[in-house]
């Protein structure tokens, strides 16, 4: 069985630093993978990729003990079970809004008893091993976004439905919703009260919390107040910045 490095670090106590994958490109999955992370979210939802691409990510991202996750475009069972199948080792999934999302989610993810995915984990079973099905329940993680009032209003809930292991905060949606202008960096004292519901109701659970990310200097901030899980950015984001940095170092030289 391969282990869930992600899972172990928050069983030990520890952080994860993840960052999501938007472009459709396997080297640039494989090179984001050697840079340090300790996850890496092929995404889905916003990302530009399809099946056959994630995919090849996901076998990028093997060439390390990076842990390779999906952000899926909604909760879809069909979506939840092709990520998985490809060799996502854990999934997040956008606008769980309701306990009934949660557990729809849940079932969605794990094999009977206690979930109705579907067999035929083809490529998981190259990269977790033969004895992936007997272990899938206990060595898959499930991140529910919150990123709604809906959500907002019952996140206590959802923080405690059995096999969600974590909620993940989608900064910019909830702030269009909570009606400010979409930022991963939200100050607004009324986005501020929502992350701390939100990571109040984690910690009332035993659930990790964690939450999309502007810049280092942010993600270090949510971890000094007790997220687990944070993501800076995306690889096309980063890329454009440190380009934008060399062609304004170089102008500013000439």
């Amino acid at each position: 069985m391969r282990q869930n490095q992600l899972l172990k670090t928050w069983r030990e106590g520890g952080t994860v630093l993840n960052c999501f994958l938007s472009m459709v490109d396997s080297y640039g999955a494989e090179l984001m993978a050697h840079q340090g992370f300790d996850a890496l979210t092929v995404d889905m939802q916003h990302g530009f990729q399809d099946y056959a691409i994630a995919t090849t990510q996901f076998q990028a991202i093997s060439t390390t003990q990076v842990t390779p996750l999906a952000r899926v475009r909604k909760l879809d069972e069909v979506d939840i079970v092709r990520v998985l199948d490809l060799g996502a080792m854990g999934v997040i999934c956008p606008l769980v809004n309701s306990v009934a999302d949660a557990e729809r989610f849940v079932r969605a993810a794990k094999y009977p008893p206690h979930g109705d995915r579907s067999f035929g984990p083809h490529r998981q079973m190259l990269y977790s091993g033969d004895d992936y099905p007997a272990t899938a329940n206990d060595n898959v993680a499930l991140i529910a976004m919150i990123e709604t009032w809906e959500g907002l209003d019952n996140v206590a809930d959802i923080a405690k439905v059995e096999g969600i292991d974590a909620l993940y905060i989608g900064p910019a949606d909830l702030s269009l919703n909570l009606g400010f202008p979409p930022g991963f960096e939200p100050d607004q004292p009324e986005m501020k009260a929502a992350i701390q519901t939100i990571l109040d109701a984690c910690k009332a659970a035993g659930t990790i919390a964690g939450i999309h990310c502007g810049s280092a200097n942010f993600a270090n901030r949510m971890i000094d107040d007790g997220f687990q899980l944070v993501t800076v950015l995306n690889d096309a984001k980063l890329m454009a910045q440190a380009a934008a940095r060399v062609v304004a170092d170089v102008k500013k030289g000439g």
